[in-house]
C-alpha cells in the first residue's frame, strides 16, 4: 500500500463521516424548522387572542360607561322622589298632628300593634308615626 492509497482511503472515510453528519444535522434543522412553523402558529394564535381581547375590553368599557350613565340617571330620579316623598310624609304628618289635635284629646291612645303582614325582617314605622294612625282610626 502506497502513501497516497492511504491519504485517499482516510479522506474517503472522513468524507463519509462528513455525509453521515450532514445528514444527522440536516434532520435536526429540519426539526428545528418544524418548531420554528410551529412557534409562528402559536405567535398567530396569541396575536389573535390579544387582539380580540382587546375588542372585549373596549366593549366592556363601553358598557360600563353606559351602565353609569343609566345609574346615574336612575340615581338622581331616585334622589328627587326620596325628596319629593319626605315633603309628603312631613306634610302628612302634619295633617295628622292637626286631626289629632282636631279631636278629643281626652282618648287616650293605645300602643301600637304590630302589623300582620310586617315580618321581623321589614322595617317598623317610627312610634310617632303609628300612634297618630292608632288615634286617627279611633276618631272613626
Amino acid at each position: 500500500m502506497t502513501f497516497a492509497m492511504i491519504v485517499e482511503l482516510s479522506m474517503s472515510g472522513l468524507l463519509a463521516a462528513t455525509l453521515i453528519y450532514c445528514a444527522v444535522l440536516e434532520r435536526r434543522l429540519a426539526a428545528l424548522r418544524n418548531g420554528q412553523d410551529g412557534l409562528k402558529e402559536t405567535i398567530g394564535e396569541l396575536n389573535s387572542a390579544i387582539v380580540t381581547a382587546g375588542a372585549s375590553m373596549r366593549m366592556l368599557k363601553s358598557a360600563a360607561a353606559d351602565a353609569g350613565e343609566l345609574l346615574d340617571e336612575r340615581l338622581g330620579r331616585a334622589r328627587a322622589l326620596s325628596d319629593e316623598l319626605s315633603v309628603v310624609v312631613a306634610s302628612g304628618e302634619r295633617i295628622a298632628d292637626r286631626i289629632v289635635s282636631g279631636t278629643s284629646i281626652a282618648q287616650p291612645r293605645k300602643p301600637a300593634k304590630p302589623n300582620a303582614q310586617s315580618s321581623g325582617a321589614q322595617q317598623t314605622m317610627p312610634a310617632n308615626l303609628s300612634n297618630r294612625l292608632d288615634a286617627l282610626r279611633n276618631v272613626r
